[in-house]
């Protein structure tokens, strides 16, 4: 019996109109920039068929297919040898292949470049030894599509490692008990078994990685890439042509659906269920010698490229080459720090009276509401930025016009000029990240404490503030750290919609990285990697009490 079911609080049918309205903020950018690219003419769209379209096409093709091939190759092998066997280091690397996380795909690849160019140690050093000169030896060009695919692949391939590891854990090892009596080998059991009954999972950790690298902007940006991200910014902001970047924000919104309805459809009728066993009586594979030691390296490799490499250039970069003014990164610092406090706090607001509409009011209407208030996860930043800026510029335009009818003064653009522009973008694109938090959350909470709560005569906010708040301290605080790390890594929102001579560590660290001062972004760079750090260590320990709780 659910909660409405037994009790009724008193105004918790304007928590109805709550969700209602959230909803309808989160699929406002969707609409305008439908809206935007279907009111253009033809000939702005032909134009676009005939000259960049075919190239942003085939470049976000091969860069996704280049990702999800390596992710899937990295990712599940990884998950798998740690969640069912043992080797030598295997309890440090079942965190440490989570550290990737922490590090942005562009502060990778302005890494990487550092290091791999042709001023760089690497080739440096190999001109030492080799006595070589320019044009005497062929070195890997990381400027290039399969530099970036190499980058995302180094960041992104944890999204696959979490989800299949979760489920290889779940699944019993009589399962490939049974599938060794039948005559498979170990590994055909893998192929066979294991990796089938965890495809589903699969699959989700690989449409978010493909997701974000549709959504990807500093990387292909920096390597030369022309992919969608790249031709709307280029469009929007470079050239002030909103409609065209409009008409490009929608195909790449077409893509982003294609993505979700393929996820969803190759989950279709598809369930395993295997009764699992706890994990102190499972039979671990057991790997030794070389076997154990190839085990480690297979797991240990992702972790030295994907993070230790790029963490420690940056820390040898910010301590012994950089030169920083402490002012001004104190600043930006400052400016990173209260802007995505603030996004984070919106945010977690949001989705608190989210789940809450939900928990207490749970009719269809509220339901379908909450769902899609949470799709904005799902939309790259540059779609979003566009959807933002345009009706609060029309809206801007309107309240001016307001002004100058009255005879005052025109008060200029309050809401697309300023950091309210910024705030709702951020608030649409990370409301999903705090709402998973907030319902997990209170979906922990007895319903038989709300029922306490109306027998002495308090209402659904006082409940909300004096009971569900408190008990939820630790999922609130969770979803606070994450949106505020989301917030401070984002680039293609921030860079543009920010206002004017408004920077962040994100943008400084892009603007250095354009110019080539690679070294002199290392220090920007490194206050993200660190602060991104800290919700990779909370969901380390979670999964951890979480295993020790099965």
């Amino acid at each position: 019996m659910s909660v409405s079911q037994s009790f009724k609080f008193r105004y918790v049918p304007s928590l109805k109109w709550v969700a209602l309205i959230v909803a309808a903020l989160v699929l406002l950018p969707i609409v305008a920039v439908l809206q935007q690219a279907a009111f253009v003419g033809n000939d702005l769209w032909l134009h676009i068929w005939q000259t960049v379209l075919p190239d942003y096409v085939s470049n976000s093709l091969l860069l996704m297919l280049g990702v999800g091939a390596g992710v899937l190759m990295m990712g599940v092998p990884a998950a798998w040898l740690a969640a069912m066997c043992q080797f030598p280091g295997r309890r440090w690397l079942d965190w440490a292949l989570l550290l990737p996380l922490a590090m942005p795909a562009y502060i990778i690849a302005y890494t990487y470049t550092g290091i791999l160019d042709y001023a760089g140690p690497v080739q440096s050093g190999l001109r030492h030894l080799t006595g070589w000169g320019y044009g005497d030896y062929w070195f890997w060009q990381v400027r290039s599509l399969s530099g970036a695919m190499a980058m995302m692949v180094l960041v992104l391939y944890p999204y696959v490692y979490l989800t299949a590891r979760a489920t290889f854990l779940e699944q019993s090892s009589v399962s490939m008990d049974v599938a060794r009596s039948l005559g498979y080998s170990r590994w055909q059991a893998w192929f066979k078994v294991a990796v089938p009954m965890a495809r589903p999972a699969i699959i989700a950790g690989l449409t978010l990685a493909l997701m974000e690298t549709l959504a990807d902007y500093g990387t292909v940006q920096y390597f030369g890439v022309a992919t969608f991200t790249t031709g709307i910014f280029r469009t929007f902001y470079g050239f002030g042509d909103t409609a065209g970047a409009a008409q490009l924000a929608a195909v790449l919104l077409l893509f982003v659906v294609t993505l979700i309805v393929v996820e969803r459809w190759s989950r279709r009728r598809q369930a395993y269920h295997v009764k699992a066993q706890p994990r102190a009586t499972a039979t671990a594979i057991v790997l030794l010698g070389w076997r154990g030691w190839l085990a480690c390296c297979v797991c240990l490799i992702p972790v030295v490229f994907g993070f230790i490499i790029p963490a420690g250039q940056l820390l040898w970069w910010t301590l012994f080459e950089a030169h920083v003014q402490w002012s001004s990164f104190w600043q930006l610092a400052w400016n990173s720090f209260y802007l995505s406090a603030l996004a984070a706090v919106l945010a977690v607001c949001l989705a608190l009276l989210l789940a809450y509409a939900q928990r207490f009011y749970p009719r269809q209407s509220v339901r379908h509401a909450v769902t899609l208030a949470g799709m904005g996860y799902a939309l790259p930043g540059t779609i979003i930025a566009i959807g933002v800026m345009l009706p609060l510029a029309w809206l801007d335009h309107r309240i001016n016009d307001a002004f100058t009818w009255l005879g005052w003064s025109s008060p200029g653009l309050l809401l697309s000029g300023t950091l309210v522009v910024l705030l709702m973008a951020y608030c649409v694109r990370f409301l999903a990240v705090a709402l998973g938090g907030i319902q997990s959350g209170l979906g922990q909470v007895s319903p038989s404490l709300d029922e306490s709560a109306k027998g002495m005569g308090r209402n659904a906010w006082d409940v909300l503030r004096l009971i569900h708040i408190p008990l939820m301290r630790s999922s609130v605080l969770t979803a606070l750290l994450v949106v505020f790390v989301d917030v401070l890594k984002e680039l293609p929102a921030t860079l543009m919609l920010r206002p004017f001579d408004f920077n962040t560590l994100a943008v400084r660290a892009y603007e250095l990285a354009a110019d080539e001062q690679l070294v002199e972004a290392a220090p920007a760079s490194l206050m993200i990697v660190l602060v991104g750090l800290i919700p990779v260590l909370i969901l380390n320990r979670a999964i951890n009490r979480r295993r020790q709780r099965g």
